[in-house]
Formats: C-alpha cells, sequence, structure tokens
C-alpha cells in the first residue's frame, strides 16, 4: 500500500523571514512539494531555500481572469498531488485563513476525501496593522469589511468603532477580474461612506512591511481624497471612531438589578 498523502496550509507571515512560525517552517521543510502563493519573487526564493520541490502558484493569476477560477485551480493542483499520496504543503502569503479562499477550500476538500489536513496560521495584516497603527480593537471595537462586499451588500456600519476597509483599491470589482479598479468606483465606496461619516474625517491608507529593511505605509488622508489616493491590490483603508461610544442605559439598568439582587443572596446566605 503506498503512502497516504496529507495536506498543510502554513502562513509565511507578513515580513520576510520575521514572521514564520516554527511549526509552518517544519510543515515547509518536511513536505514531498511546496506550492507556493505569494507575490514578492524574493519571498518565493527564500521558500526555496527550505524544500527542493517549490513550485509558485503566481502564475495561475492572470489579468481579466475571475480570482474564483484561480484559487480553484489552486486547489485543484494542490489536491492532484495529495491524492497522488505526497505530503503536500502550500505556502501562503501573511495568514492561510485571511483573504486567502484557496487554503480554505483545499483544507475542506482534502478532509472531505479522507485526507489529514491542518491549517498553520500567520502574522497576517491585521495583525501588522494593530501593532503599526497603535490600535487595541479591545478598546472601542473593530468592524472589518472587504470593500466590495461592504458595496455590494447592506451593512450596518457602527462609527463609534474603527472601520477596517481592506483591498479598496479593487473597490467595485463585480467580476473579480481586476488588480485595481479607476478612481470612480473608489468614489462610489466613499460616496456610500459618507452616509456615515464626514468627507472630511481622517482615515489612513495603510501597507504592511513586508522586508526588515521597509517601513509600513501609513498615510492620512481625507475620506473625500480616497479617490485619488495611490492604492495597490494590498492597501488597507482605516477610519478612526467618528463618533462616542453611547450608553445602553436600559441594559445597564438590568444589569444593576441583578447586582443588587446578587448582593441580598450574599447578604442573606451570611
Amino acid at each position: 500500500m503506498g503512502k497516504r498523502g496529507s495536506l498543510a496550509c502554513v502562513g509565511l507571515g507578513m515580513t520576510l523571514g520575521a514572521h514564520l512560525a516554527p511549526r509552518a517552517r517544519s510543515h515547509i521543510e518536511q513536505a514531498d512539494v511546496v506550492f507556493v502563493a505569494v507575490s514578492d519573487p524574493l519571498v518565493e526564493l527564500w521558500v526555496q531555500q527550505m524544500n527542493r520541490d517549490v513550485r509558485s502558484l503566481q502564475p495561475l493569476y492572470r489579468e481579466g481572469k475571475p480570482r474564483t477560477d484561480t484559487y480553484r485551480e489552486m486547489v485543484d493542483v494542490m489536491l492532484a498531488e495529495v491524492r497522488a499520496g505526497s505530503t503536500v504543503c502550500g505556502a501562503f502569503y501573511g495568514h492561510p485563513g485571511v483573504f486567502a479562499q484557496a487554503p480554505h477550500r483545499a483544507v475542506a476538500q482534502a478532509r472531505r476525501e479522507g485526507f489529514d489536513a491542518v491549517m498553520e496560521p500567520g502574522i497576517s495584516a491585521e495583525d501588522c496593522l494593530y501593532a503599526d497603527l497603535g490600535i487595541d480593537p479591545g478598546e472601542t471595537g473593530c468592524q472589518h469589511y472587504e470593500a466590495s462586499q461592504l458595496m455590494f451588500y447592506q451593512r450596518r456600519i457602527d462609527t463609534s468603532a474603527y472601520l477596517v476597509v481592506w483591498q479598496p483599491g479593487v473597490a467595485g470589482d463585480r467580476g473579480y477580474r481586476r488588480f485595481s479598479t479607476p478612481a470612480a468606483y473608489r468614489q462610489v465606496l466613499v460616496d456610500l461612506l459618507a452616509e456615515d461619516y464626514p468627507l472630511d474625517h481622517e482615515c489612513t491608507v495603510y501597507e504592511a512591511a513586508t522586508s526588515p529593511l521597509q517601513s509600513p505605509r501609513i498615510e492620512t488622508l481625507a475620506l473625500r481624497d480616497l479617490p485619488a489616493a495611490s492604492l495597490a491590490a494590498h492597501s488597507t483603508l482605516v477610519l478612526p471612531p467618528a463618533t462616542p461610544l453611547r450608553r445602553n442605559e436600559a441594559l445597564l439598568a438590568r444589569l444593576a438589578l441583578l447586582d443588587d439582587a446578587a448582593r441580598r443572596d450574599e447578604t442573606t446566605t451570611t
């Protein structure tokens, strides 16, 4: 009976060489074949130093080709090797489960077919964002939306919390075929956000550093200026709270009654 295949999807982190966890490195080094999905050729070369059979998934992307097709093909090539009995590792930029459909689908499909499959977390752009911008999501709350999803669906925005809008550089791409969208599409996003925020609301365009020699991009601008801003596919828009937290007096009153009852119970029992 031949060797049974397996799959591990791991995260490489954001900064080259600095964020790779020991378990993720072990999966890369011990795999029969490593599929790597990163946009930086230097990161691919770095991964190639850890395994002699490293295959890039980047050629599956193409301008005008739906990204949903690319993700499906990524799953197919990884699962083909798993079915052939290989120990397979998929190494993905950042965290393999954050803004990465292919790893989730590949792990789920491998498990459905009875193969061992795991996902190892990595440091994501979200983790770097909190550190670089000094945001504690537990202070006022933090909501996250992908730009196009925020535009396509009716979502409720809480202006007393941080709003993180991912991928504003491809905002409004209905066919998931583009690597960027023109300023007119971003204006639609601004018009939507202007229903809840003033146009002069101070926002931040953020990009995590991908090299130890780089600094993160932290550019402050007014919301109205977003359409003209230089945005990459990996840019993120961060809107700080525009309104203060409002106390829920009715709920606090209910909790006060419960506290009073608890104190009475304690007095009775003592």
